[in-house]
């Protein structure tokens, strides 16, 4: 662009104005000289820049340029650890700068809430906390470097299955407990540059073109100041959503420009709308600075190899069959350990800039000390029986001290734009384990999946798995130095991996009905359900093993202010071997009048502890860390009463506990005469001099009849009580309980 003065938003041409609020193609936005407002390069990255210098398209269909893959969001959920998510971000920051890209399209931050889900592989957890956590290191760093970053996809997009025009219909509760929470926390904490809104309805309206979601939420609650701009081709209809809140349509649309012309000529659609967009886009642009940058791929590899390393979680090790000594003989068995899975596939796909493959990795540590490494196949990638394959396997198996079997799910299992029909690893894969188990001394499981996957009908049978989800290129490396103890793992599960898919909670509302899917399940999200039904799973929310042991117990609590206070918590490494020690804080409560879950993770923290040392950690619980969102108050509300604060290993393992009383807010019911007498009777404010009104001060009502008193509503007690109780008298106990004038719903 030329040094010209850039005119006023409101003497732009209206065509221009409409011409800036779409895509110029499928990569890049339009720019204007007259605007002051440059075109904007943007591509795929969450875990990695899928920038394509050639054929375009957003579902990975064409080639693009190398760039180092990073594990996945599946991969950094299980780490635990916000430092290696900014980590990541930098490094896609500087390699974005360096191929010209201005905004990555990422990170994922949507919630797991099923594990049948295709794209699960592209997000960090089942839990708000951690994955706001996480997406909000990564995308601090990411914009550091320069380029800017789009959050995704929001919101309340948890599935594949008919994902362009499926509605979640969610209350507004589960939106402001669940699935929003993480996005809020973004925002908030690290400014990103643009949201990208979801293809989904949410509630029967689209995402893209719900004012209530892209503005009353999103700016006015949180304060956004970037740019919305629309999943790839989603918008059907360019007024509405502008009039929502979407400033920017990708990628380019014909039609577009004509929409919003024709709209604002015939007074549909006022000007202002359209300048305000502008406006966004001009900050926008001048907001993302474009660096010279240099990308040192060997240093990146390095780094995707030491995050990978801190992703993979130990979930068994009997005996402490690992870490290996490298003198043993290893049998390697399975097809994915000489062609490993360590992304997932769809738009996020990247073109990696080399592969460490696992049975090479283990051969070479193995070989250093004098150890001996053989490898057979054991099974089809395909998924096309052989039983050849599988009879030598089991020989190989026998002939050594220790298998280590690779076992996980192909990709045409599971990819953006499906999901699965079940948990169960391909059947070919499950022979393989439960024969090499019945041949060999011992046996190590490793597994590679985007999604967890059930380990029912072999997990007994084996000594040790090792769940490594996808851990990009420098995954082979990883899973070699933890085997040989050169790591010791401290990944930890950011998901629950049920006993069976029909226990969990999303199964009898997944994946929906006549185009819409009810979140049935409310706020009881993963293990919030499992811990509050007391339902048993193969392994909990916040499981991991390592080669060491850690205990964690409350040292002490203080109280900080009104309903906030700071909680003390001792970590020591109670083992012999130096490791890094996950310390989860949660919170439970039985106060309120709504169903909580009986716990709710509310800080976490990871620390490296040598052995035998002791530290000590403090959390600060502020408000929203005991509120729940009230839908009459429309606010964060803490309920009067008792709260647990709760250290453990584990979303279902307690080991230590402290309880606080916290005043709360004593918010009172608004009556009418539809409440239900126990409303009446019991309320804060004028539930005494009801009792009064009523008669019932003044005698002993039997415990029989006043259960049926108090079940009925006003109207109904009036009715059937024969009693002479003016309305007036009804209208003064009202008046004081109501909240004022509140504003409508949004209409859409």
């Amino acid at each position: 662009m030329t040094d010209v003065t850039p005119k006023p938003t409101a003497e732009l041409p209206l065509a221009e104005k409409a011409r800036l609020l779409a895509g110029r193609n499928f990569w890049e936005t339009e720019a204007s000289e007259s605007a002051g407002v440059r075109s904007l390069r943007l591509a795929d990255g969450p875990h990695g820049l899928r920038h394509q210098s050639g054929g375009h398209d957003h579902l990975a269909m064409f080639d693009s340029d190398p760039a180092t893959c990073f594990p996945p969001g599946v991969a950094i959920g299980s780490s635990w650890n916000p430092a290696l998510a900014a980590e990541l971000g930098a490094a896609i920051g500087r390699e974005a700068a360096a191929s010209g890209v201005d905004l990555v399209l990422g990170p994922g931050i949507n919630i797991k809430r099923t594990p049948l889900c295709g794209r699960n592989f592209e997000y960090y957890s089942e839990d708000p906390l951690v994955s706001g956590v996480l997406g909000a290191a990564y995308v601090r760093a990411l914009q550091a470097a320069g380029p800017g970053a789009s959050v995704k996809h929001f919101a309340a997009n948890n599935q594949e299955t008919n994902r362009q025009t499926v509605s979640a219909d969610v209350d507004e509760r589960t939106l402001r407990e669940i699935y929003l929470p993480a996005f809020e926390r973004v925002v908030r904490e690290a400014k990103p540059a643009t949201v990208m809104s979801s293809y989904n309805r949410i509630n029967g309206v689209y995402a893209w073109a719900s004012r209530w979601l892209l503005t009353a939420v999103l700016r006015d609650d949180w304060g956004f100041d970037g740019v919305v701009l629309s999943d790839w081709s989603s918008v059907n209809d360019r007024v509405a959503a502008l009039r929502a809140g979407l400033d920017l349509e990708m990628p380019s649309r014909e039609a577009q420009t004509d929409e919003l012309v024709t709209a604002v000529a015939e007074g549909v659609l006022d000007e202002a709308e359209l300048d305000r967009s502008i406006e966004r886009l001009r900050t926008l642009a001048s907001r993302i600075e474009r660096r010279e940058a240099t990308v040192d791929l060997d240093a990146h590899h390095d780094l995707a190899r030491r995050i990978a390393a801190e992703c993979v979680v130990l979930l068994r090790n009997e005996g402490d069959v690992l870490p290996l000594a490298p003198e043993r003989s290893v049998a390697v068995i399975g097809a994915l350990a000489e062609t490993p899975r360590f992304q997932g596939g769809g738009s996020a796909k990247v073109a990696p800039t080399r592969i460490d493959i696992p049975v090479d990795e283990l051969r070479a540590l193995a070989e250093e000390d004098g150890g001996r490494v053989e490898f057979a196949p054991g099974y089809r990638l395909d998924g096309e029986p052989d039983a050849a394959l599988l009879d030598e396997a089991v020989v190989v198996a026998r002939e050594a001290e220790v298998a280590i079997v690779f076992a996980g799910l192909p990709e045409e299992r599971e990819s953006e734009g499906f999901d699965r029909a079940d948990l169960d690893l391909p059947a070919d894969q499950v022979a393989l384990i439960r024969a090499v188990a019945a041949a060999a001394p011992r046996t190590v499981v490793v597994l590679s999946n985007g999604g967890v996957v059930s380990l029912e009908g072999w997990h007994d049978a084996v000594d040790a798995i090792l769940e490594g989800f996808v851990l990009g290129q420098g995954g082979g490396r990883a899973i070699a130095e933890i085997v040989y103890g050169r790591v010791n793992p401290s990944g930890h599960l950011a998901e629950s991996i049920p006993l069976r898919i029909e226990d969990h909670p999303s199964w009898l509302n997944f994946p929906g009905e006549h185009g819409h899917v009810r979140y049935g399940e409310g706020v009881l999200v993963g293990y919030r359900f499992f811990a509050t039904a007391g339902t048993p799973v193969r392994y909990p929310f916040g499981h991991g093993l390592s080669y060491t042991t850690f205990e964690g117990e409350i040292a002490g609590v203080d109280v900080t202010g009104p309903d906030s206070v700071r909680v003390r918590v001792t970590a020591t490494n109670t083992g012999t071997v130096a490791g890094k020690h996950l310390v989860q804080l949660y919170v439970g409560t039985d106060a309120g009048p709504v169903r909580r879950p009986v716990r709710e993770l509310r800080a976490f923290e990871k620390v490296h502890l040598e052995p035998g040392e002791s530290t000590e950690l403090a959390f600060a619980l502020d408000r929203r860390s005991f509120a729940y969102w009230d839908v009459e108050a429309r606010d964060w509300v803490v309920a009067n009463g008792e709260y647990r604060l709760e250290v453990g290993p584990d979303a279902h393992t307690i080991t230590s506990t402290a309880v606080i009383e916290l005043d709360g807010d004593r918010l009172a019911t608004e009556l009418t005469l539809d409440s239900t007498m126990a409303a009446w009777l019991d309320h804060p404010i004028v539930g005494g001099r009801t009792a009064d009104l009523i008669g019932f001060s003044a005698v002993q009502v039997p415990e029989e009849q006043m259960a049926m008193v108090r079940s009925m509503t006003m109207t109904q007690f009036v009715r059937i009580s024969g009693l002479d109780i003016p309305a007036a008298a009804l209208e003064e106990l009202m008046a004081p309980t109501r909240r004022g004038s509140r504003p409508n719903d949004e209409k859409e």
